[in-house]
């Protein structure tokens, strides 16, 4: 059912997948954090065709595709790694302003910690909704974000949500970034996506029994 509910809603959404326009709202980042960088470096070249490059400061590899990046890998090894972070892929979405964001998720029952500058690069915070799904703040200075369109071989296309209250989520996401929800009715559930506008940017459903007990988070695919 839930693989259904991805095939309809990427069939749904092919064209505007193709045509991210990352305004704030948008999501605009991916952060792969990973205790074996250089393992995982090596499996999404094959895989994904990724290239990469020294992202500033010694913090990692900037992910390219078809040389545009999208994204960063970290090793979570590293000294300036957060401790507890787990292995996975992180999004971040894009902000006009970080600091005036992460008190509006605050008062709105979800979670960020005070936001910090990337060097010169942007302003970024670590939130969570309510229901506990992470995601990261972007404000942008001299790095823009992603700049490969979500139609490229290995370039992120689209993302999903899988939690556990969809109608406190889309309340929040609602409220906080102005997206529109949409519900597509599926045999044994309801699969929701999210408009800025008339572009697409997110799905999101309740996780079913079939997937046992697991924390709402954000999930990424890839062309």
């Amino acid at each position: 059912g839930e693989s259904r509910a991805r095939q309809v809603a990427g069939a749904t959404h092919e064209e505007d997948m193709t045509t991210r326009i990352r305004v704030p709202g948008e999501f605009c980042w991916i952060n792969l954090m990973t205790p074996e960088p250089k393992a995982a470096r090596e499996f999404f070249s094959k895989l994904l065709d990724w290239t990469y490059s020294d992202l500033p400061g010694d913090m990692g590899h900037a992910i390219h595709v078809d040389g545009k990046r999208v994204g960063g890998i970290f090793d979570l090894h590293a000294p300036n790694a957060p401790a507890g972070t787990p292995a996975g892929i992180g999004v971040m979405i894009k902000v006009k302003d970080a600091d005036a964001t992460g008190k509006k998720i605050r008062k709105l029952g979800g979670k960020a910690e005070p936001a910090f500058d990337i060097m010169d690069q942007g302003r970024m915070a670590a939130c969570s909704d309510p229901n506990g799904a992470a995601f990261d703040l972007w404000q942008p200075r001299k790095s823009a974000g992603m700049e490969a369109e979500g139609s490229e071989h290995g370039a992120p296309s689209w993302f999903e949500s899988i939690t556990s209250d969809v109608g406190r989520a889309s309340k929040f996401y609602s409220a906080l970034f102005g997206w529109k929800a949409e519900a597509m009715e599926m045999p044994g559930f309801t699969y929701t996506s999210f408009k800025i506008g008339e572009s697409w940017v997110a799905g999101m459903m309740a996780a079913t029994p079939e997937m046992g007990e697991m924390p709402p988070f954000w999930g990424v695919y890839f062309t």
